[in-house]
């Protein structure tokens, strides 16, 4: 009887450090695309909040909790497996966070997250994400997004081209612009925007073309409809790397006397190994890439981290991942109760700071990142002997455009 007394003890108190450790551990759930068309930007979601929770647990935590990542594939961004992988996230014990750079592009989910009353910090689109939102922002306390209003991805690119046309990079014949775009909510949100801002500055779209969303196998027959009538311009907001790496490759076959002008897609590292040469003089932008200058220290210090870690430079999604992991751990030092998600909402709709893309605060009717050149703003590049070149704002940029090598100014 004493022995069985003594083994109930030490199973008990066994028992009571392990719900002790586990209560203090707190599982972050990140929705990625692990497999298909964008696991390349899958794979950097997951580095950076891995990199921010090793940096968390090596300080000895925040809070008293350490923390675990926990991932969740959503292949393909369809509504079957962004919701599978959702609700599984949610119903795992642990979880009282779950980030992501995107999962569906409708941003449905957040319904998901509202519901079960679970932070969530998306990089999404961000229009999709305040539409819901903006409806009842307080049935949605739990979900913020790190993208900001995407206003400037309609509108500025115009301007843009026209201010470099006007310092002599290349000239604007005709002011006519072929836009090509994938049918999706980010990529038909963004160019129906660029179409009305270019036709209200006068320009006339001579091919406005949208292919089904997913892998493309060819974009000749696209591009000979836009070689019939060769414009200044060329849109293509098509954001998977890997078509838009054989839309400039294919463009190159015999390329026009255009700007070539793609949608995010240059940003993610595969999109110059898979294009090589052909990509130099390729324009671009992005809302939410990392400031990488003297001028935001911030963005510096973080893009290092993350290539002394894993000898890769990162796209958007590396270090805006390390972001997100970084606001999350500021909420739960301020709360203290990870299971307190009602205050760990309120206390990341709070955040004002630094971070890699700008500074952070949130619109309280949308829930969304501020937007602009003193909160988070929209930077162009161009690629340059292999590298994207920040060029615009001119505060945050780190060198001119150059003309393409296969214009003529």
């Amino acid at each position: 009887m004493k022995l069985l007394k003594t083994t109930t003890l030490l199973s008990t108190a066994a028992m009571l450090c392990a719900t002790t450790a586990y209560a203090d551990l707190v599982k972050i759930g990140v929705l990625a695309p692990l497999t298909g068309p964008t696991a390349s930007d899958g794979e950097e979601f997951v580095r950076g909040v891995e990199l921010a929770v090793k940096e968390a647990n090596e300080n000895g935590g925040v809070s008293g909790h350490t923390f675990e990542v926990v991932t969740a594939d959503v292949v393909d961004h369809s509504a079957a497996n962004v919701s599978a992988a959702a609700e599984r996230l949610i119903g795992t014990d642990g979880v009282h966070v779950i980030l992501t750079g995107y999962a569906s592009l409708s941003m449905f989910e957040v319904e998901l997250m509202g519901e079960a009353n679970m932070p969530y910090i998306p990089s999404g689109p961000s229009p999709q994400f305040a539409a819901i939102v903006a409806d009842d922002p307080d049935a949605y306390n739990c979900c913020w997004s790190f993208t900001a209003d995407f206003k400037g991805y309609e509108t500025d690119v115009t301007p843009t081209i026209e201010a470099l046309s006007a310092e002599g990079h290349f000239a604007l014949d005709n002011k006519t612009v072929a836009i090509i775009s994938s049918d999706n909510p980010y990529s038909k949100t963004i160019s129906e925007g660029m179409k009305v801002a270019f036709t209200e500055a006068g320009w006339t779209i001579t091919t406005d073309e949208l292919v089904p969303f997913g892998p493309v196998s060819d974009w000749r027959p696209i591009l000979a409809k836009v070689r019939e009538n060769a414009p200044d311009v060329i849109v293509n907001t098509d954001y998977i790397p890997s078509n838009a790496a054989l839309f400039t490759n294919q463009f190159q076959e015999n390329p026009t006397n255009s700007v070539l002008f793609l949608q995010y897609a240059p940003l993610v590292p595969e999109f110059v190994e898979l294009t090589g040469a052909n990509s130099n003089g390729v324009l671009y932008n992005a809302i939410g890439a990392t400031l990488n200058v003297d001028a935001h220290p911030r963005g510096k210090e973080v893009s290092e981290k993350y290539m002394a870690e894993y000898n890769m430079p990162s796209g958007a999604y590396g270090t805006g991942l390390y972001e997100q992991a970084s606001i999350y751990f500021d909420a739960l030092e301020k709360v203290g109760d990870p299971t307190d998600h009602d205050a760990i909402g309120k206390a990341i709709g709070e955040t004002k700071r630094a971070i890699v893309s700008g500074n952070l605060e949130f619109d309280p009717e949308t829930h969304v990142a501020r937007y602009g050149d003193d909160f988070v703003p929209v930077t162009f590049f161009q690629i340059q002997d292999g590298q994207g070149v920040m060029i615009s704002p001119d505060k945050f940029a780190a060198g001119e455009f150059v003309t393409p090598p296969w214009m003529t100014k």
